[in-house]
Protein backbone atom coordinates (compact mmCIF):
# COMPACT_ATOMS: atom_id res chain seq x y z
CA UNK A 1 0.00 0.00 0.00
CA UNK A 2 1.32 3.44 -0.85
CA UNK A 3 1.65 6.22 1.66
CA UNK A 4 -1.52 8.23 2.21
CA UNK A 5 0.52 11.37 1.45
CA UNK A 6 0.75 10.17 -2.17
CA UNK A 7 -3.02 9.88 -2.64
CA UNK A 8 -4.48 12.90 -4.42
CA UNK A 9 -7.80 12.36 -2.63
CA UNK A 10 -6.02 12.64 0.74
CA UNK A 11 -4.17 15.78 -0.41
CA UNK A 12 -7.43 17.41 -1.51
CA UNK A 13 -9.26 16.38 1.67
CA UNK A 14 -6.41 17.71 3.81
CA UNK A 15 -6.41 21.04 1.97
CA UNK A 16 -10.18 21.28 2.30
CA UNK A 17 -9.85 20.59 6.04
CA UNK A 18 -7.47 23.53 6.32
CA UNK A 19 -9.93 25.68 4.33
CA UNK A 20 -12.82 24.68 6.60
CA UNK A 21 -10.81 25.55 9.71
CA UNK A 22 -10.00 28.97 8.23
CA UNK A 23 -13.62 29.70 7.28
CA UNK A 24 -15.08 28.56 10.60
CA UNK A 25 -12.83 30.96 12.55
CA UNK A 26 -15.39 33.62 11.62
CA UNK A 27 -18.45 31.66 12.79
CA UNK A 28 -20.31 33.05 15.82
CA UNK A 29 -18.60 32.23 19.11
CA UNK A 30 -21.80 30.69 20.46
CA UNK A 31 -21.48 28.04 17.72
CA UNK A 32 -18.04 26.93 18.97
CA UNK A 33 -19.54 23.68 20.34
CA UNK A 34 -22.28 23.49 17.72
CA UNK A 35 -21.97 23.66 13.97
CA UNK A 36 -18.33 24.84 14.09
CA UNK A 37 -17.26 21.76 16.01
CA UNK A 38 -19.44 19.41 13.97
CA UNK A 39 -18.18 20.76 10.65
CA UNK A 40 -14.53 20.62 11.69
CA UNK A 41 -14.93 17.13 13.13
CA UNK A 42 -16.67 15.66 10.09
CA UNK A 43 -14.24 17.33 7.68
CA UNK A 44 -11.08 16.27 9.49
CA UNK A 45 -12.45 12.72 9.71
CA UNK A 46 -12.15 12.35 5.94
CA UNK A 47 -8.35 12.58 5.54
CA UNK A 48 -7.90 10.86 8.92
CA UNK A 49 -9.85 7.79 7.77
CA UNK A 50 -8.01 7.72 4.44
CA UNK A 51 -4.72 7.76 6.36
CA UNK A 52 -5.86 5.08 8.79
CA UNK A 53 -7.09 2.87 5.95
CA UNK A 54 -3.71 3.15 4.24
CA UNK A 55 -2.10 1.92 7.43
CA UNK A 56 -4.16 -1.26 7.42
CA UNK A 57 -2.90 -4.44 5.86
CA UNK A 58 -5.50 -5.27 3.24
CA UNK A 59 -7.48 -3.66 0.45
CA UNK A 60 -10.66 -4.76 2.24
CA UNK A 61 -9.63 -2.82 5.35
CA UNK A 62 -8.68 0.17 3.21
CA UNK A 63 -12.07 0.06 1.47
CA UNK A 64 -13.86 -0.04 4.82
CA UNK A 65 -12.10 3.14 5.95
CA UNK A 66 -12.80 4.79 2.60
CA UNK A 67 -16.50 4.04 3.18
CA UNK A 68 -16.27 5.73 6.57
CA UNK A 69 -14.56 8.71 4.91
CA UNK A 70 -17.42 8.83 2.38
CA UNK A 71 -19.95 8.99 5.21
CA UNK A 72 -18.01 11.83 6.80
CA UNK A 73 -17.90 13.62 3.44
CA UNK A 74 -21.69 13.44 3.19
CA UNK A 75 -22.00 14.72 6.75
CA UNK A 76 -19.62 17.58 5.89
CA UNK A 77 -21.67 18.42 2.82
CA UNK A 78 -24.74 18.78 5.05
CA UNK A 79 -22.93 20.92 7.66
CA UNK A 80 -21.69 23.21 4.88
CA UNK A 81 -25.29 23.62 3.65
CA UNK A 82 -26.47 24.30 7.19
CA UNK A 83 -23.71 26.88 7.69
CA UNK A 84 -24.74 28.61 4.48
CA UNK A 85 -28.44 28.54 5.36
CA UNK A 86 -27.62 30.07 8.77
CA UNK A 87 -25.65 32.81 6.92
CA UNK A 88 -22.35 31.75 8.47
CA UNK A 89 -20.93 31.17 4.98
CA UNK A 90 -21.45 33.53 2.05
CA UNK A 91 -22.74 32.18 -1.24
CA UNK A 92 -19.21 32.31 -2.69
CA UNK A 93 -17.66 30.55 0.31
CA UNK A 94 -20.31 27.83 0.23
CA UNK A 95 -20.04 27.38 -3.54
CA UNK A 96 -16.28 26.85 -3.34
CA UNK A 97 -16.33 24.55 -0.31
CA UNK A 98 -19.27 22.55 -1.66
CA UNK A 99 -17.55 22.14 -5.02
CA UNK A 100 -14.47 20.75 -3.29
CA UNK A 101 -16.34 18.37 -0.98
CA UNK A 102 -18.25 17.00 -3.98
CA UNK A 103 -14.93 16.49 -5.78
CA UNK A 104 -13.55 14.59 -2.77
CA UNK A 105 -16.70 12.41 -2.73
CA UNK A 106 -16.29 11.60 -6.44
CA UNK A 107 -12.63 10.70 -5.88
CA UNK A 108 -13.51 8.45 -2.93
CA UNK A 109 -16.19 6.71 -5.01
CA UNK A 110 -13.73 6.20 -7.84
CA UNK A 111 -11.07 4.77 -5.52
CA UNK A 112 -13.62 2.45 -3.92
CA UNK A 113 -14.72 1.26 -7.36
CA UNK A 114 -11.09 0.57 -8.32
CA UNK A 115 -10.48 -1.39 -5.13
CA UNK A 116 -13.56 -3.52 -5.74
CA UNK A 117 -12.54 -4.17 -9.37
CA UNK A 118 -9.05 -5.24 -8.26
CA UNK A 119 -10.33 -7.73 -5.67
Amino acid sequence: MKSFHDLVVWQKAHQLTLDVYRETKNFPSDERYGVTSQLRRSMSSIPANIAEGCGRGTDADFARFLQIAMGSASETEYHLRLSHDLSYLTQDQWTQLNKHICEVKRMLASLLKKLKADS
